[in-house]
C-alpha cells in the first residue's frame, strides 16, 4: 500500500497520470491563446474543440452546449444568477433544497437580497426530495412577481451523504410547469450514467477535480436543443464562451477536463462496480467490528463510492486529526472551516452530537481492497482505545 491511504475523493480526486500527460504539452510547447489568429493560436483550436466534444459526450450533450468555467461553484453561480437575471421580467421565485451545496444556497441567498423569493424544500431522513414536493412548491402567479417560479435547482447526488435525488421524475414536473431545471452533477458525473437528454434538464454544473482532473476547471451545460435557455453572463470582458464566460481560455486545463471526461466515459461501468464493492467491504467490515454504527443517506439510491457513517460517542474531527496514515473527512471540505454542524446532517434530522460523530469516506479510482482492510483495522483499534 501507498501511504497515506486517501479516501476523501468526494472532496477532491488525485489527477490521473493520463490527464497530466495530456495537458503537459499545452503548458510549454502549445502555449498559444485560442483567440489569436496566428499559427500558435490556431494550433490549439483543435485540442480545445476535442476537449469540448469529450465533455459533451460524457453528458450526452452537443459540443456547443458546453461552457467552460473555473469549476462547479462558478457553474452554479452562472446557472442560478444568470437564469434569475435573464428571467427577471418573467418571475422572481426560485426553488432549491435544504441539502444543496453552499454554492447553490449562497447564490440563492444573494438573490433574495435583490428581491427574489427562495423556497428551500426540506428533505426526508435519507436526504431526498420528491417530485410531489417540487410540484406543490411551483407558483403560477402574475408575470414578473415573486408569485411566478422561474427555476428549480437541485443536485443529482449529495456530496456528504451520497443520496441520489429522483431528478428524472423531478424534471418531468418542471417540464409540465414550464420551469427551468438546473442540476449540480459534480459528484455524480463520472460515477454514474448521466445523460442530459434522458434526464431532460436545462443547466448542469460539473467540475474536473471531482473526476480525476485538476482543480480550477469545470463546465456548465446550457441546453440549446429546442428552446434555448435564457442566461445572462455574470463575468464580462472579451465575450468568450459564447458570451457567457469572458476570460482567456485556460487551454491546458480545458485539455485536462476533456481527457478526464474521456476516461470517465470509457471506464464508467468498470469503476462503478469496483467502487460499489469497496464501499460494501468497508461498511461490512466496520459494522461487523464496531457496535452501533449508523449509515447516513439512502441505503440503495446513493453514489457507489460514498459512505457516511455516524460513530456514536466519538469525536470525528479528533479521529481525522489522529489519522496520520489515512485521509478521510468529518464533513464536506467546503464546510470544514465552519464550527457549525453540517447543514446536510441537520436537514436529515441528526443532532449536533450525532453530526460531530460522523465520518465521510469517499472511495475512488485508485483505492483497493487492501486499503479498506487497513482502514477497518485502524478505526476498530481507535474505537477500542
Amino acid at each position: 500500500m501507498k501511504f497515506p491511504v486517501y479516501i476523501d475523493n468526494l472532496a477532491t480526486t488525485p489527477v490521473d497520470p493520463r490527464v497530466v500527460d495530456a495537458m503537459m504539452p499545452f503548458l510549454h510547447d502549445k502555449f498559444g491563446n485560442v483567440g489569436s489568429a496566428h499559427y500558435c493560436g490556431r494550433d490549439v483550436l483543435g485540442p480545445v474543440a476535442e476537449a469540448r466534444g469529450s465533455v459533451a459526450r460524457l453528458l450526452g450533450a452537443k459540443a456547443d452546449e458546453i461552457v467552460f468555467t473555473s469549476g462547479a461553484t462558478e457553474s452554479d453561480n452562472l446557472a442560478i444568477k444568470g437564469a434569475a437575471s435573464a428571467n427577471y421580467r418573467k418571475g422572481r421565485h426560485i426553488i432549491t433544497g435544504a441539502t444543496e451545496h453552499k454554492a447553490v444556497l449562497d447564490s440563492c441567498e444573494y438573490l433574495e437580497k435583490l428581491g427574489f423569493e427562495i423556497t428551500i424544500l426540506p428533505v426526508d431522513e435519507f436526504g431526498r426530495i420528491t417530485p410531489e414536493q417540487v410540484s406543490s412548491a411551483i407558483r403560477h402567479g402574475k408575470e414578473g412577481t415573486k408569485d411566478k417560479t422561474i427555476l428549480v435547482s437541485l443536485m443529482a447526488a449529495n456530496n456528504e451523504i451520497g443520496t441520489l435525488h429522483p431528478i428524472k421524475e423531478i424534471s418531468r414536473v418542471t417540464r409540465e410547469h414550464d420551469v427551468l431545471f438546473h442540476v449540480d452533477a459534480a459528484q455524480m458525473v463520472s460515477k454514474l450514467p448521466f445523460d442530459v437528454k434522458d434526464v431532460d434538464v436545462d443547466l448542469v454544473s460539473i467540475s474536473a477535480h471531482k473526476m480525476y482532473g485538476p482543480k480550477g476547471i469545470g463546465a456548465l451545460y446550457v441546453k440549446k436543443d429546442g428552446k434555448e435557455v435564457p442566461l445572462d453572463s455574470q463575468m464580462h470582458g472579451g465575450g468568450q464562451e459564447g458570451g457567457l464566460r469572458s476570460g482567456t481560455l485556460a487551454v491546458p486545463m480545458v485539455v485536462a477536463i476533456g481527457k478526464a471526461a474521456e476516461l470517465a466515459w470509457q471506464e464508467l461501468d468498470e469503476e462503478r462496480v469496483k467502487l460499489t464493492a469497496l464501499r460494501s467491504q468497508l461498511w461490512n467490515g466496520l459494522s461487523a467490528s464496531i457496535d452501533g454504527l449508523v449509515i447516513n443517506g439512502h441505503p440503495t439510491d446513493r453514489m457507489p463510492g460514498n459512505l457516511s457513517v455516524t460513530f456514536p460517542g466519538v469525536d470525528a474531527e479528533m479521529l481525522v486529526l489522529r489519522s496520520k496514515n489515512i485521509c478521510f473527512s468529518a464533513t464536506s471540505a467546503c464546510s470544514s472551516q465552519s464550527t457549525q454542524a453540517s447543514h446536510v446532517l441537520k436537514a436529515i434530522g441528526k443532532t449536533d452530537k450525532e453530526s460531530a460523530a460522523t465520518l465521510r469516506f469517499g472511495l475512488g479510482r485508485f483505492n483497493n481492497a487492501s486499503e479498506m482492510d487497513y482502514v477497518i483495522e485502524w478505526l476498530t483499534d481507535q474505537m477500542k482505545k
